[in-house]
């Protein structure tokens, strides 16, 4: 299985992207889990009722992983390391509290993010 982040899934909804192929996939494949503070994040930039029902859609589908404990974790974990500090949010330390704790890769464009997990923590497409 594989957590992607919000950034994967914008690229993703605008469908003409390197991304849209591969993450299309994965999806097919039934690779794919979803938490969240991604759909969150992904329904408060909705521009419209369209795209936030369409949004929903992609959420109901999807396989979720158990988030309890996560956010607690993620918080212990930054500021043990001190993320907040290298930019790193709340929400981004979630996903990397996700990667770490559930053994599932994440799939992030994030810099900042990727550089707080392992490689084996990261998914890289092909």
């Amino acid at each position: 299985m594989i957590l992607v982040d919000t950034s994967v899934w914008i690229e993703f909804f605008r469908v003409h992207s390197p991304v849209f192929e591969q993450l299309r996939n994965l999806i097919e494949e039934e690779r794919i889990v979803a938490v969240e503070c991604v759909f969150g994040e992904l329904l408060q930039g909705a521009r419209n009722r369209s795209e936030r029902e369409f949004i929903i859609k992609y959420w109901e589908a999807l396989p979720k992983i158990d988030e309890a404990g996560l956010w607690i974790r993620a918080g212990r974990l930054s500021g043990e390391h001190s993320w907040k500090s290298s930019g790193l949010g709340l929400i981004d330390a979630f996903l990397a509290a996700a990667a770490k704790t559930k053994g599932i890769p994440l799939w992030s464009t994030d810099k900042s993010l990727r550089r707080v997990l392992s490689a084996k923590e990261c998914y890289a497409p092909d």
